[in-house]
């Protein structure tokens, strides 16, 4: 059996992570093996290399090579071993958060990013990539309530209003892959929206 690659992404607050346990189990339910990961990090370099992008100050340039080293070692020692194993790998972000964020957010050039993405990941993108999307106002309270928050979360509106446009961007330009959720939806609706995409995976 085929491995199967599936994303989550959204601005910070929009909910993804709340259903990964979810989705995890709908696999398993099928006799899927699941790896969950998350980027930046899946990897004891990538974990380091997530530290330093959130919490310390640096270039947008500088975040974004990171993010992209990160996502190399990530891809050779997390993701593709699983993909071969026929597992399905399931990430809390993926490439669409760097154009989100550091295209989106920072306004770096998407073709640089381009390129890095051929670089590094050239043969390899998700089956499946599940966009949770929110209003900032609703990000923001969802954030209040939370922890701590790190450098993204406490970036201004105008920063996650840019991040959020760039996902949806993100989407219409690839529709085939990126299937874009309400975030605002209660947990019961959500996931029979997330069922339904599902079940056309086969």
């Amino acid at each position: 059996m085929r491995g199967l690659f599936i994303t989550l992404e959204g601005v910070d607050g929009a909910g993804k992570s709340s259903h990964t346990d979810w989705l995890a189990e709908h696999f398993r339910a099928r006799g899927r093996s699941v790896l969950h990961t998350r980027e930046p990090g899946g990897t004891p370099v990538g974990e380091r290399l997530r530290e330093i992008v959130l919490h310390e100050p640096m270039h947008a340039e500088t975040e974004a090579l990171i993010m992209f080293a990160a996502r190399r070692e990530h891809l050779e020692q997390v993701i593709l071993p699983a993909l071969a194993r026929g597992e399905v790998v399931i990430s809390d972000r993926f490439t669409d958060a760097s154009f989100a964020y550091q295209c989106g957010g920072r306004g770096l050039p998407e073709a640089r990013l381009e390129i890095l993405e051929r670089w590094v990941h050239a043969d390899t993108q998700p089956d499946l990539t599940l966009l949770f999307d929110v209003p900032d106002e609703v990000a923001r309270a969802r954030l209040a309530a939370a922890r701590s928050p790190d450098r993204f979360e406490r970036e201004s509106r105008a920063f996650f209003e840019r991040v959020r446009a760039a996902y949806l961007r993100r989407a219409e330009r690839h529709p085939e892959r990126i299937r874009v959720i309400d975030g605002t939806r209660t947990l019961g609706e959500v996931r029979t929206a997330l069922a339904a995409i599902l079940e056309t995976l086969g």
